[in-house]
């Protein structure tokens, strides 16, 4: 869908339906003097009893067709004390679904009504651009076209009173739009079944995106992660046909090239079907979402090359497929990683914290971090524990912590801190290596990132974000599809444009 703007003043805006956000209580043509100016005709529409602004609530009103704005919706949002921006996000979502199913072409959205909301107006610009896009959000492209299947509108406009469109709401806009397209990325390659998406495919989408987008991108086959001593990596992937990746994206815009980087590592686990340690048949088709993390690091790459975020940034991939055969990995087997250390693996289940400390290992070789931040669908006791609407947020830098946990704010995601908590090192202890990758059953998303903390030198900046339990939607809402939802992918996006 096409984001245009709309300046002049409300009698000079055109689109086929104008949404409306209200609030309960209030008289729909009196919440903002742009919305009578656009629709006069509003306040005698006979349907205007019937919007009464009570949440979630939905109400096309109609005018005369060959009217420049012949329709407005309705959408309500609850009582005012109520409403922040996560509840303009979720109708406006709402709302361009409604046009949609209409079979409406464009849509337009008033400025001034969003000034009227908490939130900011820029900010809110942003946010309705973004929330519009991602409501529309479908993954269509394994199904034949269905001819009885509405299209998603061709334009939405955002309108403005003056004679221009500012310049803080034309890049406010365009902020939004290119955080849709990011969550939107991430999606459809979490979406993408695994016989379609193997490490390799996965290496040449982040190769194309990265030369479209002016990214630096390596990509280290089977060889060069012997060379590196990846042994960890390639013990998830050795029981898989299709061999092990990892890539590395580099966004370093003129002036910044020389510069400490963030580096965002994501879990890329192109299925997992637990190896030896299989897991039960109930579900396993989500398993094809075990690659969100690295999806999420490849989208956000891709948006900072776009609107080239004046900071160096640099995203790792950690690709493999976690599959049983004759050459797999065993419960007991012992593997040396990337720092020297040898590891003992209990359960092949647990592998994303494999591929992770190998990638952890191999950042800190090759650079000195300003930070680290991986996120992974690392663990289901981190969902058992905080749901499908939270993740787990691990972090002994209080700066750090803080700053990410403002960006999820900001992007509409939750962070819950969690504890890295020192006694359970024990519980890592083997008699036969350097170190357990899995602790007791009790406190299991704990474990596991007191063992990826083994990775971090002393020093270094640090976080690790647990998705699992939130990557994906079992049913739909207003932003989210069935499958999978990116979620991190605006908190990283926003983490980078606002610094460490």
């Amino acid at each position: 869908m096409d984001i245009r703007f709309q300046c002049n003043g409300p009698s000079r805006w055109k689109a086929d339906v104008m949404v409306v956000l209200f609030c309960k209580g209030e008289r729909l043509p009196d919440i903002a003097p742009c919305v009578d100016a656009a629709a006069p005709w509003l306040a005698i529409a006979p349907a205007l009893r019937d919007a009464r602004g009570v949440r979630d609530e939905l109400t096309m009103l109609h005018g005369h067709p060959e009217l420049d704005i012949p329709r407005v919706l309705a959408v309500g949002l609850g009582p005012r004390e109520n409403v922040d921006v996560n509840a303009v996000r979720k109708a406006l979502g709402a709302a361009l679904r409604r046009c949609r199913a209409a079979g409406l072409e464009s849509v337009l959205i008033p400025e001034p009504m969003l000034a009227t909301l908490p939130g900011g107006r820029e900010r809110l610009v942003e946010e309705a651009v973004y929330a519009s896009l991602l409501g529309l959000y479908r993954f269509r492209s394994l199904k034949k076209p269905d001819p009885e299947e509405n299209k998603d509108p061709e334009w939405l406009a955002v309108g403005f009173e003056g004679d221009f469109v500012p310049d803080g709401g034309q890049a406010a806009a365009r902020r939004g739009e290119r955080a849709a397209q990011a969550v939107a990325l991430a999606r459809t390659l979490a979406n993408t079944p695994a016989n379609l998406l193997s490490p390799a495919d996965l290496a040449d989408k982040a190769r194309t995106l990265a030369a479209e987008r002016g990214l630096a991108c390596t990509v280290l086959e089977e060889e060069d992660l012997r060379e590196q001593g990846m042994n960890c990596l390639l013990a998830v992937g050795q029981g898989s046909a299709r061999p092990p990746r990892l890539v590395v994206l580099e966004h370093a815009p003129a002036g910044h090239e020389q510069e400490k980087p963030l580096i965002l590592v994501g879990k890329g686990i192109t299925f997992d079907s637990g190896g030896i340690s299989l897991k039960p048949a109930a579900n396993m088709h989500a398993m094809k979402c075990d690659m969100t993390g690295a999806a999420i690091v490849l989208s956000v790459l891709a948006a900072v090359a776009e609107e080239q975020t004046p900071r160096r940034i640099i995203g790792i991939m950690t690709c493999a497929d976690n599959m049983p055969d004759g050459r797999a990995t065993r419960p007991g087997d012992v593997v040396t990683a990337a720092n020297g250390d040898s590891v003992e693996i209990q359960n092949t289940d647990a592998e994303g914290r494999l591929a992770l400390c190998d990638a952890l290992a191999y950042a800190q070789k090759q650079w000195t971090p300003a930070a680290i931040v991986d996120i992974a669908t690392l663990t289901g006791a981190c969902a058992v524990a905080l749901g499908s609407e939270v993740a787990g947020l691990f972090c002994d830098d209080d700066a750090l912590r803080e700053r990410l946990q403002a960006s999820a704010t900001l992007g509409g995601e939750a962070l819950w801190p969690l504890p890295l908590w020192k006694g359970y090192k024990e519980n890592l202890k083997s008699e036969v290596a350097d170190i357990y990758h899995v602790g007791p059953r009790e406190g299991g998303a704990i474990h596991a990132a007191l063992f990826l903390q083994h990775f971090i030198q002393d020093g270094v900046r640090w976080a690790h974000l647990d998705i699992a339990g939130v990557d994906w939607a079992s049913k739909a809402g207003p932003l989210t599809v069935v499958g999978g939802t990116a979620f991190g992918a605006r908190t990283l996006l926003e983490l980078a444009r606002g610094g460490v």
